[in-house]
């Protein structure tokens, strides 16, 4: 009878996991890098962020990190149009308890099947009860279980600010996602959730982790060398709170958004909540659609060109209006955004590589941040030629048009009409598109 029990209790928790993994795939922002290090060295706890992994998500080192990655429920008592698990769904549904996730995280972390959890969750009865059960996982992990892997919890829009400071306190990050780049497009596609609510629940996660921030800084000021060790260890730990900080989404070609807009809003929340990461989600059709959501996807290679725009914002100087200039709004599909931007601008090339400033450098096609990095620390030394750049192996086809170097000059090939259907010929052939059922 006991054996019977046990089998069929397995057998419902595998078929909770089926569905929920399942509709966990929608979800993007679910990178496992920024946070603090921990590990179980000294037998003290479980758990690592510190090794590399076997699937599911990748670091910016080009990790490859494994998460268990699900919803704590797919019920839900909103009616988001693009969203497959809304009330109006005919899905499976399932739920799972707060013992069962973290039963499971344990056995798959021991199983060394993952490195941490990626825990989201529909709203059931009403976002501070969700937030409660979300919380309570991260907590029995942390306190005892004394779990230090990886976990990043998506916030509940409207739970209580009091929750909201609970899950910074277990969570490596925390996210909400902002969904659509709108408010318009948000009105219209999910009456139900609340923008401003959205972006105070943003500022609230930007205070709170700039605080705990702010806390480590002015410990480690403080610091007195001349202490005993036996008295500094007694010493109060900075607070910690979301060490990874705070990513969102956003749903790309479910409303009339252009490119222009999105990456608007991007800088904005960037600029605005020191958002860690934007994540892109191109739209696809879900089964039983609204009539008001599009027929088709939008082609993949949109998300990935916002990708490619959003990482200029980031890391290359590029303000978002410029990267945007032309009159559509839209982004050049077969072009990535900086030759777009270089060949819109060719007034401002050549440059000369060994003269120009390293913001200058960033907007040469065919460099990146690595590539510029060590032509300003080679050319402290002497004069960088055109074997230099072979050296380190970057794009040379598409970078020669827009440099001068000692023993290279791209004379009429920068206004030759042709340039652009040449550079755009080195491109990797576009991908496609799966479905997603």
């Amino acid at each position: 009878m006991y054996d019977s029990n046990l089998s069929s209790s397995l057998q419902t928790v595998q078929r909770k996991l089926a569905i929920l993994a399942d509709a966990a795939k929608y979800d993007a922002s679910c990178s496992s890098s920024g946070t603090a290090k921990r590990n179980s060295v000294g037998g003290k706890g479980i758990g690592s962020t510190e090794g590399s992994g076997i699937c599911h998500s990748y670091a910016p080192d080009g990790r490859c990190i494994s998460l268990l990655k699900i919803l704590l429920t797919n019920f839900c008592t909103y009616d988001c149009l693009y969203c497959v698990n809304r009330v109006s769904s005919n899905v499976p549904r399932a739920r799972f308890t707060v013992d069962e996730v973290v039963n499971l995280t344990l056995d798959f972390y021991r199983r060394n099947c993952i490195e941490g959890l990626f825990l989201s969750s529909g709203i059931i009865q009403s976002p501070d009860y969700t937030m409660e059960q979300v919380v309570e996982v991260a907590r029995q992990l942390r306190e005892v279980h004394d779990f230090r892997g990886y976990i990043h919890l998506k916030t509940i829009p409207d739970a209580s600010p009091e929750l909201l400071a609970r899950a910074g306190l277990y969570a490596d990050r925390l996210s909400i996602n902002i969904e659509l780049p709108t408010q318009e497009g948000l009105a219209a596609l999910a009456p139900e959730k609340n923008g401003p609510a959205i972006r105070r629940m943003m500022g609230r996660l930007r205070v709170h982790i700039d605080d705990a921030k702010g806390a480590v800084q002015d410990q480690a000021k403080s610091s007195i060398i001349s202490l005993p060790r036996s008295l500094k260890s007694r010493r109060a730990t900075a607070p910690y709170f979301a060490p990874g900080g705070q990513s969102t989404q956003m749903i790309v070609g479910a409303d009339a958004a252009d490119d222009r807009t999105i990456l608007s809003t991007s800088a904005a929340l960037y600029s605005g909540f020191k958002m860690r990461r934007v994540y892109y989600s191109a739209f696809s059709p879900i089964p039983d659609a609204s009539r008001h959501l599009p027929l088709v996807q939008p082609p993949l290679m949109r998300e990935h060109r916002l990708y490619q725009a959003d990482w200029l914002i980031r890391f290359y100087g590029f303000a978002h209006d410029e990267i945007t200039a032309g009159g559509s709004g839209m982004l050049c599909l077969d072009t990535d955004p900086k030759l777009a931007w270089a060949l819109a601008n060719r007034a401002q090339f050549p440059v000369n590589i060994n003269t120009a400033a390293r913001h200058m450098l960033l907007r040469i096609p065919g460099l990146g941040v690595q590539s510029v990095q060590r032509i300003l620390q080679a050319r402290r030394m002497r004069l960088v030629r055109l074997e230099d750049l072979q050296r380190l192996h970057v794009p040379l086809q598409k970078v020669m048009p827009f440099v001068l170097l000692p023993n290279h000059q791209p004379g009429k090939t920068l206004d030759a009409a042709s340039l652009p259907a040449q550079l755009t010929q080195l491109a990797r052939p576009a991908p496609l598109q799966q479905a997603l059922f």
